[in-house]
């Protein structure tokens, strides 16, 4: 071989060499830059018991905020505390909602005629329905003992036992409290869950005996949860789930009480 040819076939490895060290992985910045967060399994757990362990502390929380007005209610007239204390958890989702917010509303008492009062207007059972608002949320405690007092619709209700909390519930629905069947066993789900008829028997001066309540019977809803997720986790479809608690489509809010049975 030539010198010319060894010279020349030695630049053609050269270069090619060169060529395949050049070459190198080009990476997006984005990609590099991107982190992608995976939530392990046990972290979702935690995550979802966190959340409805908030909103139990809630009702906790408005349960020592108005177990006194409410006893002090049952005192001048004759409304079990643990009825009053029941529906404001229910209806104003533990103080938490946005009527209760903007109007001290703690009832979803709603303006009817002879109000003279403020008024808020909220979507409930028809689109943009008109509440009554109130300075503080004494006053819409001391207006649910008197609303329920001045309209003969309740009348029967004051003929039950003053801590028969089973009976005043259910006869809070068959007078027209509110539009879902499934009324009186959220109330009797959120007395039994809390012992809320101890501030029953201490206005009435009687011992108080602990009711024994399977946490099963109902489910507070979580952030992320769904009916489908709730319907599963409890053995449920999706209709018996809607069936049981009166519910025309799929929406849930945070905070709500299902009943499971």
């Amino acid at each position: 071989m030539s010198i010319r040819n060894f010279i020349f076939i030695f630049s053609v490895l050269l270069t090619i060499t060169s060529c395949k060290s050049k070459k190198k992985t080009v990476s997006s910045p984005a990609r590099l830059n991107q982190k992608v967060a995976v939530k392990s399994e046990p972290d979702v757990i935690s995550t979802k018991k966190k959340v409805i362990s908030t909103f139990k502390d809630a009702t906790l929380a408005y349960i020592a905020k108005y177990k006194d007005i409410s006893m002090n209610e049952m005192k001048v007239h004759n409304i079990p505390a643990s009825i009053t204390l029941a529906q404001g958890i229910l209806e104003s989702s533990s103080g938490k909602s946005e009527l209760t917010k903007k109007s001290n509303n703690h009832f979803g008492i709603k303006c009817h005629k002879g109000w003279s009062g403020g008024r808020t207007y909220h979507d409930d059972d028809e689109k943009g329905e008109c509440f009554r608002v109130y300075k503080n949320p004494i006053t819409s405690f001391k207006d649910h003992s008197e609303f329920l007092v001045g309209r003969k619709r309740y009348a029967k209700l004051f003929t039950f036992r003053k801590n028969d909390y089973v009976k005043w519930a259910k006869g809070l629905s068959q007078a027209g409290y509110a539009t879902d069947r499934r009324y009186p066993a959220k109330l009797i789900g959120i007395v039994e869950k809390y012992n809320l008829d101890k501030y029953d028997a201490k206005v009435l001066g009687k011992s108080y005996k602990k009711i024994k309540v399977k946490e099963s019977n109902s489910y507070i809803v979580g952030k992320g949860d769904t009916l489908y997720s709730i319907a599963r986790k409890h053995e449920l479809t999706v209709e018996k789930l809607k069936q049981i608690n009166s519910l025309s489509s799929n929406t849930i809010n945070i905070g709500q009480v299902l009943i499971l049975k």
